[in-house]
């Protein structure tokens, strides 16, 4: 029996990054984005999917930050940050979240850019990697 109720982030949703996870780690960021968008769609209804969105915001943030392209980066950097707002205002947030994922780290690096950054302000979250998901457990 779950602990998780639906709209918070449960084992399923944790399941369901591994692979978007293992292509961000890999910076192959557009797959990630592809992998997770599935996901995304299906789940309509589920506040959860509001961590697929941020991924794949984040995910796509980072193609525009590789490719130089700095409004693009930062427009998509500021979707990403209305996602996190929506997941701590909705209380998606477990033990699940914050454990594998390592969300409060990533949530820390995608604020600590500023709204007017310039591309050199995206490197650490570039630089970003989410915890193997070989190391993650099952609370």
């Amino acid at each position: 029996m779950s602990n998780y109720h639906y709209g918070q982030f449960g084992p399923e949703h944790l399941e369901n990054t591994k692979e978007g996870v293992l292509l961000f780690n890999q910076q192959k960021y557009w797959e990630c984005h592809e992998v997770l968008e599935d996901h995304w769609l299906e789940g309509r209804g589920d506040n959860a999917r509001y961590v697929y969105w941020a991924i794949i915001q984040v995910a796509a943030a980072m193609i525009h930050y590789r490719d130089s392209n700095l409004n693009g980066a930062r427009g998509l950097l500021s979707k990403a940050k209305e996602k996190f707002n929506k997941i701590d205002e909705f209380k998606v947030g477990t033990d699940l979240l914050e454990n594998n994922l390592e969300w409060k780290r990533l949530k820390d690096e995608v604020f600590a850019i500023p709204k007017e950054a310039e591309l050199t302000k995206f490197s650490n979250l570039f630089e970003f990697r989410f915890k193997d998901p070989s190391k993650w457990e099952l609370m």
